[in-house]
């Protein structure tokens, strides 16, 4: 039967919701009977996929509708249209069944689909004897979802897509495309109002910016030579093992010089793999590789979250990279951002002309700091979608860890909001639960199927439980599961302090002493990150307080006493070799100072820090654990000396010493925990680092509980006791 006149307008129009039940191949009273919208063409023959003529399609509309029978039963089918002297294939989409199913169905709907990545976006795949690209998006409330791109000159009326009524996801394939084309989505809302055109959210690649269209990934599966690294950590004990964090902005660590704006992933192995190897850190942590729209967001407003940066080159080549590094025993973090995002047109906001991915409520979906909406945690599909691209980034990409950016905002309802601008919780209080539960699944799915991965949160407030295992103990439990929370109290108390003129330092000694009050609170990670450095904050160096002698000897010195500090080492790049100018995304580093002597040698004491904390195990093995800690001067606060011990099982014990003023300390009474001669690991105040060569002959020796040693001026020194045999 000949369908109604509405349904072929709405059709041609681009408006039909269902075009699967007019288009394609479909059984009729005489056998088969295919449709098909083939603009431009004047005549049209079917055929099957093997080249097999199926009959002639008749054209019933001047827009471009053809129908007619066709031999054989249900089948794709591969249409040769003719136009004058020009002719050319097209293979027919709507002759396809459907590529998701009812298990797909049944998980995505019970919320328990691991795998989505595998399931919506834009895949590469053979199905039913085609190759083509099989896209898939979540759109519950939308009338009506059409694919568009270059391969269908961004017409919405082409390619709209089929709806699966029982999860709200729209799919189609597409043959004969592949990888390499640029595509969106057309999106109509439930009032009928078409959407600006959407990126996809589970986008594999993008468009370079200032282009928003996301781009169809062909590529071969990468082949990995990471299995010893991987097999390494996945059954290490990460708080009992040195970890020291090279924290990197891709785009500004070196930049090219050559016209290009950026190195790609590639060339930035060949550069900053062994620059980190050689100085000894652990992991490299990326500020967000994500896709994003605005280079001074540093990419934490991202756009694509399951897609890294077309500024830095093929997907893939971030693959090559962490391969790389893995072989040259170096881990790698990246900054993940499920906090917030932006509001740009073409991302995630009112992705269906609703409040799909955010909350309708500004109260609750409204971020007052950055501008931006806040995921609505509580939706269960919500959630699914960004814990399946915290695995996505572990499986795919072999990420050890996400730093996951801005906890404390999404713990609790009225941060940085007023009275009225917040919605209590049910049960009348601040906390957000729905952004605690999933926290606690995102790190119960990672540490349940990724073996090896560590997350770390950005969390600055006194939340119990942060780095306790997400158990489902209690009728509302707080504890978050992460692996390790970054110490913004440390950072913050210990940078008022080298800010300080040393003659006033003495007043201020707790602000060094009282982090050790809660130091095994948590699983700790020191951080002197990014933040620190912008927005006017200037320099490490220049936040050290003195003259230029002072700034680099108390930088040395800072340095010193972090790394003897329990808890694990985090530096933002261009603070290991001191530079001067605060730092901006929009140039690479000042390489240039290392060619001079302060500069050269603040990065031989980071080198030599950071060998000595992976080489000692009393400095790292106990970082977490109080049984690795004792003070033995704590209140000097008249000389601002600090000492302590630092212990590990069937290690050799390891003394810190540090001078936080510009004083020599010549005859210095150190009460030392065992006799015997401590030989000196380190000194900032040697020469070689830029220091004025004051030290204690390589050794002290410890009698009845105390050593005597020289302290040198605004300096941390490291002792380790010795051996018989040594």
């Amino acid at each position: 039967m000949h369908p109604p006149a509405e349904a072929i307008a709405a059709l041609l129009d681009g408006s039909h919701a269902d075009p699967f039940s007019l288009l394609g191949v479909h059984p009729g009273p005489s056998g088969a009977y295919a449709r098909a919208v083939l603009p431009g063409a004047e005549r049209v023959e079917a055929f099957a996929l093997d080249g097999t003529s199926l009959g002639v399609l008749e054209r019933v509309d001047p827009r471009g509708l053809f129908e007619g029978p066709v031999a054989g039963e249900r089948q794709p089918v591969r249409y040769r249209c003719h136009a004058g002297h020009y002719a050319w294939d097209v293979t027919d989409p709507y002759s396809f069944g459907p590529v998701l199913g009812p298990i797909d169905d049944f998980l995505i709907g019970e919320g328990t689909h691991h795998r989505l990545f595998d399931k919506l976006g834009a895949h590469v795949i053979d199905h039913e004897g085609a190759r083509g690209v099989h896209f898939a998006v979540w759109a519950p409330n939308a009338r009506l979802v059409s694919v568009v791109g270059d391969f269908n000159d961004w017409d919405g009326t082409r390619h709209p897509m089929r709806r699966r009524t029982d999860t709200g996801i729209w799919e189609l394939f597409l043959p004969d495309i592949a990888g390499g084309r640029p595509y969106k989505y057309r999106i109509v809302g439930p009032d009928g109002t078409v959407q600006p055109y959407k990126a996809d959210p589970f986008a594999f690649a993008a468009e370079l910016r200032p282009h928003t269209a996301s781009v169809t990934l062909d590529a071969a599966p990468h082949e990995w030579g990471d299995a010893a690294h991987r097999a390494f950590w996945a059954k290490a004990d990460p708080r009992r093992l040195p970890i020291s964090i090279y924290e990197v902005h891709p785009g500004s660590w070196r930049k090219p010089g050559d016209g290009r704006e950026f190195y790609s992933w590639d060339e930035l192995a060949d550069r900053l793999i062994p620059y980190a190897v050689d100085l000894g850190f652990t992991h490299v942590e990326f500020l967000p590789v994500s896709e994003h729209p605005y280079d001074p967001s540093w990419g934490y407003q991202t756009t694509g979250l399951y897609a890294p940066s077309a500024r830095f080159g093929d997907p893939m080549g971030f693959a090559r990279f962490i391969d790389g590094a893995h072989q040259a025993g170096l881990g790698v973090l990246i900054d993940w951002v499920p906090a917030h995002f932006p509001t740009d047109a073409h991302g995630l906001s009112r992705f269906d002309g609703t409040a799909l991915y955010e909350h309708e409520d500004p109260r609750q979906g409204f971020h007052p700091d950055w501008n931006t909406a806040i995921y609505n945690f509580g939706r269960r599909e919500v959630r699914d979608f960004l814990v399946n691209n915290a695995l996505f980034w572990a499986e795919r990409y072999h990420v050890d860890g996400l730093r996951v950016d801005a906890v404390a905002s999404m713990l609790y309802r009225d941060y940085s909001r007023k009275s009225g601008e917040w919605i209590p919780n049910a049960q009348g209080g601040r906390e957000n639960w729905e952004a605690v539960d999933f926290l606690r699944a995102m790190n119960q799915a990672v540490y349940g199927t990724c073996p090896g991965v560590i997350t770390v949160a950005e969390e600055s407030t006194s939340w119990p439980g942060v780095t306790q295992p997400a158990l489902d103990e209690g009728e509302r439990p707080s504890s978050l599961g992460f692996g390790f929370k970054w110490n913004m109290g440390f950072m913050n108390d210990t940078l008022r302090y080298m800010g300080r003129d040393p003659v006033h330092r003495r007043y201020h000694h707790d602000e060094i002493t009282f982090g050790l009050v809660y130091a095994f609170s948590e699983n700790f990670v020191l951080p002197i990150s990014h933040d620190e450095v912008v927005h006017g904050k200037g320099s490490l160096l220049n936040k050290m307080a003195g003259d230029d002698w002072q700034k680099f000897a108390s930088l040395r010195a800072y340095y010193g006493l972090m790394w003897g500090y329990p808890g694990k080492k985090l530096l933002f790049m261009g603070q290991e070799f001191a530079q001067r100018r605060e730092w901006s995304e929009a140039r690479e580093l000042d390489w240039d100072l290392l060619q001079h002597a302060p500069h050269a040698g603040m990065l031989g004491w980071v080198r030599d820090l950071n060998r000595a904390y992976a080489a000692l195990p009393a400095l790292h093995a106990r970082d977490c654990e109080g049984e690795g800690f004792e003070w033995l001067v704590v209140d000097d606060a008249l000389a601002s000396v600090f000492a302590w011990v630092r212990r590990a099982p069937g290690a050799a014990p390891v003394l810190v010493v540090c001078n936080m003023t510009p004083a020599c300390h010549d005859h210095y009474r150190l009460p030392v925990p065992q006799d015997g001669v401590w030989r000196e690991v380190l000194n900032s105040d040697a020469a070689i680092y830029g220091g004025s060569g004051q030290g204690n002959a390589g050794k002290i020796v410890a009698q009845d509980g105390a050593a005597f040693a020289i302290l040198p001026p605004l300096s941390a020194m490291m002792f380790e006791l010795q051996t018989d045999t040594e």
